[in-house]
């Protein structure tokens, strides 16, 4: 069977995957979807499992209830017309073929594709400090998967750190469900803010959000705090759990007592599929990471190849829904089907505009870029192999290592179960500071199978639709 006769398959149900596969069955296509999660929706408009008590939208996903509900709608209304595959993670792409791990049955399958519209989506950008192994301490995106998915609070007394707009959501949402909240410490200052408000007045309803969820978190109580540097997560040898927070508001040393910590500086997109497809990356400067590098239509530099939503770049849910839809638009014309080249115009000025107000949000929530010359030694970096800061910059000075796969090579950082996606940021932070070159010259840790952890005792499938692989 040729490459041109397998359907297309898209990976990922989120904001973008979803409007993918809309487009595609609109103009008469059946294509595969594969999602990691139960449910579609992705981890924005994330659904609780099937058999749990029903909960309002308004409930789940405050403001953003109506698009929430709106996605779940088109994702439910095509289920008949697609070939849905979910609770599957793709952990290997190679030589034109998908493995395909299903989580529920430890299964894994090859399957061969055709024209690929990639929307992984985006994880939580972590810089450790002291502490952050403790049990208790969780990233914020994982803090808001418990809440959204399971109906349950982290901790009982509860701490936000870090930066961006996900730190006040997700204190907002702990809060509003009833859970106290400590604090919240940002490490950006009000000046950060003030500066970005011209550039983020360009979607003054997205700003307009932001502004009510820190006035709400004040009018409630909870303490707000801004330029604090955070400078560890303080534990109970005992009980061996998180006990307070200290960190440095500019002129002392503080500390709160809580029994859990959310934590992150915005996100990350999740990049490895496209690394493993062989699409080319470049520095973006505005994202502070490389990233697979994609037109305006969402065509990688793969032929057959797309890329859409926050895994090819942090955009947020409506630039996703925006540009999982031009994708496939884009897979069609490239497929020789006659599309609207009118709305696939619409929508690269949509993703056009949105730019300013990204650039607007770095500017109000900067990665912390002192961090690495304040991170101590002792601090593990990289959890799965416990390597700390000083190896990493003992490696730089006695080995010379000037590059982030030969210090991978030389310390072991990002070769866990992870496969660096928790520590690749802050190894390539400590690399630049000790090396004294800027981060684009580091480089990045290139991507390996399998993506995301999987089980050693796999079952072996036969190959989908009895196509050999």
């Amino acid at each position: 069977m040729t490459t041109t006769a397998l359907p297309p398959v898209i990976v990922g149900a989120g904001p973008a995957g979803v409007r993918a596969a809309q487009a595609l069955v609109a103009h008469g296509l059946r294509p595969i979807v594969i999602d990691e999660a139960a449910r579609a929706g992705g981890q924005i408009y994330r659904r609780p499992p099937a058999n749990f008590v029903e909960r309002a939208a308004a409930t789940l996903y405050g403001f953003e209830a109506a698009r929430a509900n709106a996605v779940h709608a088109a994702f439910d209304g095509l289920r008949d017309r697609i070939d849905y595959r979910p609770d599957s993670l793709v952990w290997n792409a190679q030589g034109g073929v998908l493995d395909v791990l299903h989580g529920p049955t430890r299964s894994t399958a090859r399957l061969p594709h055709g024209p690929l519209i990639v929307a992984t989506g985006a994880t939580d950008r972590v810089l450790p400090l002291p502490g952050w192994t403790l049990p208790g301490v969780y990233t914020l995106g994982g803090a808001q998967v418990a809440l959204k998915f399971q109906g349950c609070a982290i901790g009982q007394r509860v701490v936000f750190m870090g930066t961006g707009p996900l730190l006040y959501l997700v204190a907002y949402q702990y809060a509003k469900a009833g859970a106290q909240v400590a604090a919240v410490l940002d490490t950006a200052r009000l000046a950060d803010q003030v500066a970005a408000t011209p550039a983020m007045l360009r979607q003054p309803a997205v700003l307009a959000k932001g502004v009510y969820f820190v006035a709400w978190l004040r009018a409630h109580g909870v303490p707000l705090h801004g330029g604090v540097r955070p400078l560890r997560v303080i534990g109970d040898d005992a009980a061996s759990r998180v006990t307070g927070v200290a960190w440095h508001d500019g002129r002392e040393e503080r500390r709160i007592d809580c029994d859990a910590v959310g934590f992150g500086y915005a996100l990350r997109s999740e990049t490895q599929l496209a690394d493993l497809l062989g699409c080319r990356f470049e520095f973006a400067p505005m994202h502070r990471a490389h990233l697979p590098v994609r037109d305006a239509a969402g065509r990688s530099s793969v032929a057959g190849v797309y890329l859409a939503g926050d895994g090819a770049g942090i955009m947020g849910a409506d630039a996703a829904e925006w540009a999982g839809e031009r994708a496939a638009l884009a897979l069609l014309a490239d497929q020789g089907v006659a599309v609207d080249g009118a709305r696939a115009a619409m929508l690269e000025r949509k993703l056009d505009a949105l730019t300013g107000f990204r650039r607007g949000l770095e500017r109000a929530f900067p990665l912390p870029r002192d961090w690495a010359a304040n991170a101590p030694d002792e601090l593990v970096v990289c959890r799965c192999e416990n390597v700390t800061a000083g190896t990493l910059r003992q490696t730089v000075a006695v080995n010379g290592a000037d590059e982030l796969n030969r210090l991978k090579a030389l310390s072991r950082v990002g070769m866990g179960r992870c496969q660096g996606r928790m520590c690749g940021v802050a190894a390539a932070e400590i690399l630049a500071h000790a090396t004294g070159q800027p981060l684009a010259q580091v480089g990045r840790l290139r991507g390996q199978a399998p993506v995301k952890p999987i089980p050693i005792r796999l079952v072996t499938q036969a190959p989908a639709d009895g196509v050999s692989a």
